[in-house]
């Protein structure tokens, strides 16, 4: 019978101490939204519970004018840096807002007719997936504008560790905008913070800014993702691997997309890369993949402990030791491979033949300096 009740009691403070994200805690932002023309910034992981935030808000009396959708679309099945046009909701009839279009940022025009918006999209936690690229220019127009800023925060997957080089600001871009690590370590709310408090917005403005937390959530806390957040980002494991796989998308090498382990498995023609083999083929969201139609050879990591891993440039030198041309191992001239890792540091290490270890000293001491300033921006443990 004890045995019983301590069961019953540890389901039931599992229950009370349930995690909650920002956006399906309503009772704390409705309020800020009633009688008010609200602008969405919102794609495929906007639920609550199960339902589009949109449609949840809407039914709830909220008066929403605009949705402004990211990379990959409102309903997220874009391929990756495919333009995507401006349309209307079939579901809701509102107008939809690209900004990874004609603009990646909302107009004057675009705000002038909205009181307040929110962003509720949900991240992963590294420096290059464009979701926080969005979210600073949003940011910046709502600054400008004179436009409040909602953020109903969502955990970060990869919120458990700080890893990788600071970003050089000459090597700003899309795919990294802010001096922060590759792993950050931060929810788009705390970083949404930090984006205000470092006066990182154009013209040294800031922007009226909500954060609301997400309830009963440490960064330590794993959290399995309920909706895939791109297209090429079907599961936990490839978010997880992520940050260390997606420079290989400045070289030769194959990150799976256009086939059923995106993200999960590397390679290329070189047989010498590894034992395992696959062959990219047009998949939606995923069309013209690198390497497509050719036999690939490397490695399948859908099965490794990823989240014990962590960040890691091992497959990258690895690889880069074993390609049959090192000249043509890196794309072009290294410009995307340096806009994703911030600098051309890496580039220039791998030609020179520099291990790992030597190149996470280099890290520092920008990435410890990072760290103490992530604490005053902190919202969870």
């Amino acid at each position: 019978m004890k045995k019983l009740l301590v069961v019953a009691l540890l389901m039931s403070q599992a229950a009370v101490a349930q995690l909650q994200t920002g956006a399906s805690q309503t009772a704390l932002y409705l309020p800020a939204l009633t009688g008010k023309r609200v602008g969405m910034v919102v794609n495929q992981t906007s639920i609550i519970n199960k339902t589009h935030t949109v449609d949840s808000l809407t039914a709830l009396g909220v008066t929403i004018k605009t949705i402004f959708a990211p990379e990959h679309g409102f309903r997220g099945q874009a391929s990756a840096g495919d333009k995507i046009a401006n349309s209307r909701d079939p579901k809701t009839g509102i107008n939809i807002i690209s900004l990874y279009g004609k603009n990646y940022k909302p107009t004057p025009a675009q705000l002038d007719s909205l009181d307040v918006v929110v962003f509720d999209i949900q991240d992963v936690g590294v420096r290059f997936y464009t979701y926080i690229s969005t979210l600073h220019y949003v940011m910046e127009a709502c600054a400008e504008t004179g436009k409040p800023l909602i953020v109903l925060d969502r955990p970060n997957p990869n919120g458990h560790y700080i890893d990788g080089p600071v970003l050089d600001p000459k090597f700003k871009s899309f795919v990294g905008m802010h001096p922060i690590p590759i792993v950050h370590g931060l929810t788009v709310g705390e970083l949404a913070r930090m984006i205000n408090g470092e006066n990182w917005l154009g013209g040294g403005k800031t922007v009226a800014l909500t954060v609301v937390p997400v309830k009963n959530y440490t960064h330590q806390m794993p959290y399995d993702l309920p909706v895939p957040p791109s297209p090429n980002l079907p599961n936990q494991q490839a978010i997880l691997l992520y940050p260390s796989i997606c420079l290989f998308e400045g070289t030769i090498v194959s990150v799976g997309r256009g086939t059923d382990k995106q993200f999960q498995v590397i390679g290329s023609p070189n047989p010498k890369n590894g034992p395992y083999q696959f062959t990219p083929v047009d998949k939606p969201g995923a069309m013209n993949p690198p390497n497509k139609g050719q036999l690939c050879y490397g490695l399948d990591l859908s099965g490794i402990d990823a989240r014990k891993q962590g960040f890691t440039l091992k497959y990258v030198i690895d690889f880069y030791n074993k390609a049959a041309d090192k000249d043509k191992f890196i794309l072009g001239n290294g410009a995307f491979m340096d806009k994703l890792y911030g600098s051309d540091q890496l580039r220039l290490q791998l030609i020179a033949g520099v291990p790992e270890s030597q190149i996470r000293k280099s890290w520092e001491p920008a990435l410890s300096a990072y760290k103490q300033t992530r604490k005053k921006y902190l919202l969870y443990q």
